[in-house]
């Protein structure tokens, strides 16, 4: 399905949305509330990416496909090595296949895991033999994808002496492993994080309880995209969110007062105003805390016509798609001068937008939602845009409530 955004004439918003439950927290709860069946879960995330986990962590077959759910690959991969008896060949889409995992895989190996490549060295599928683990200590590279580390926390109660993690180099997106050690301790698991050393103590219940998701923050990115790029005095109250947030992405609070945004909390939401016009000065940002935001700041800088200049992005290689290249390649088709290494992205002062240009999307949901508010100041083509669905089912109906008028092609 692809789609035309047509310009928004009237840039004055005042809408209230409400924004899904985070697929960060959802799935991190969903693989513990099938090791801890005590545990409700309220304001589950309705992404593909959930879904998927569920069905996964529900399903009997032997063959589990995921799709294009990276987190479920990560967090399933260490789920399905503790479940003792249970054989399943891991599988997903073919850009899944093509994302490693060896690092993860190996660590679960020296822990005692049966896991092996059902085709290429390194990468999915996995055929996984569930089964007792019975070392309690290993090592794994902190500065690769947090999602590796996070599956093995996960499992880490369950296992009978517990676990001892040590994080070799530097450690990156450590927002995410607090997140995953906070929902722990929220549920009665024990663990401490010193230096480089994260410590996980056995248990083998916890009280029933019930547990409310936060909403997404990566999806309310967008939207703060939106009131940057809209009139003053311009609005959006979006629910549910708490100031005392677990997602590393709540920065995006303080990193859009550059662009005139404030950010309000009341109980359970908070307001985004546009109180002022865009500092001019280059936005610059380590976002390894926070790289799930780099496309949406990116997008918003361009289109207010502002240099950025975003590092700590090494693992957008290993995402959906390359989205480091993803970036280049679209925002120059708009008129942007983009340069990228590695794990930085710049992006120079513009005064034009190219209109009517399509963007590809890759398979990649955060390309098409970090590009739709350029609406406010264009036309622009979005090219697969049901990719959405994997994070925020209802993103396209939440634009056109916002006034953004849609046209299929």
């Amino acid at each position: 399905m692809d789609i035309l955004l047509n310009v928004l004439t009237d840039k004055k918003i005042e809408e209230e949305i409400t924004i899904s439950g985070s697929k960060s927290e959802s799935n991190r709860l969903l693989i513990l509330q099938k090791l801890f069946p005590e545990i409700i879960i309220d304001n589950l995330s309705d992404s593909d990416d959930s879904v998927h986990m569920h069905h996964a962590l529900t399903t009997e077959d032997l063959l589990v496909d995921i799709g294009h759910a990276g987190t479920a690959m990560r967090f399933l991969t260490s789920y399905f090595a503790v479940n003792k008896g249970r054989e399943v060949i891991l599988t997903g889409s073919e850009r899944m296949q093509n994302r490693p995992i060896e690092i993860l895989v190996n660590a679960l190996k020296d822990l005692g895991a049966d896991i092996t490549y059902a085709e290429k060295q390194g990468y999915p599928p996995l055929k996984i033999k569930g089964k007792e683990l019975t070392k309690d200590k290993v090592q794994i590279n902190g500065n690769v994808s947090s999602q590796y580390i996070s599956s093995l926390l996960l499992i880490a109660s369950k296992l009978d002496n517990g676990l001892e993690i040590e994080l070799t180099g530097k450690i990156t997106s450590v927002p995410y492993i607090k997140m995953t050690l906070s929902l722990l301790s929220q549920i009665g698991i024990e663990s401490n994080f010193q230096e480089n050393i994260i410590k996980v103590f056995p248990k083998e219940t916890v009280k029933t309880q019930t547990v409310v998701v936060e909403s997404d923050w990566s999806s309310a990115s967008y939207f703060y995209s939106i009131i940057a790029l809209a009139d003053l005095g311009s609005e959006i109250k979006l629910s549910a969110y708490k100031q005392e947030s677990l997602q590393g992405d709540s920065c995006l609070a303080d990193i859009y007062s550059h662009f005139g945004v404030t950010t309000t909390f009341g109980k359970d939401f908070i307001t985004l105003r546009k109180e002022k016009t865009t500092n001019k000065e280059t936005l610059v940002r380590n976002l390894k805390d926070a790289p799930d935001i780099a496309q949406t700041i990116a997008v918003t800088s361009f289109a207010e016509g502002i240099a950025c200049h975003l590092s700590g992005l090494h693992t957008l290689k290993i995402k959906e798609t390359d989205r480091l290249v993803a970036l280049h390649d679209e925002l120059t088709k708009l008129g942007a001068k983009v340069s990228i290494t590695d794990e930085n992205l710049e992006v120079a002062t513009a005064s034009n937008i190219n209109s009517n240009i399509a963007i590809n999307t890759y398979n990649d949901h955060r390309m098409a939602m970090a590009f739709a508010p350029l609406a406010l100041k264009v036309s622009i083509k979005i090219n697969d845009a049901e990719v959405v669905t994997k994070s925020y089912q209802k993103f396209w109906k939440d634009m056109k409530q916002i006034g953004i008028n849609i046209t299929h092609l």
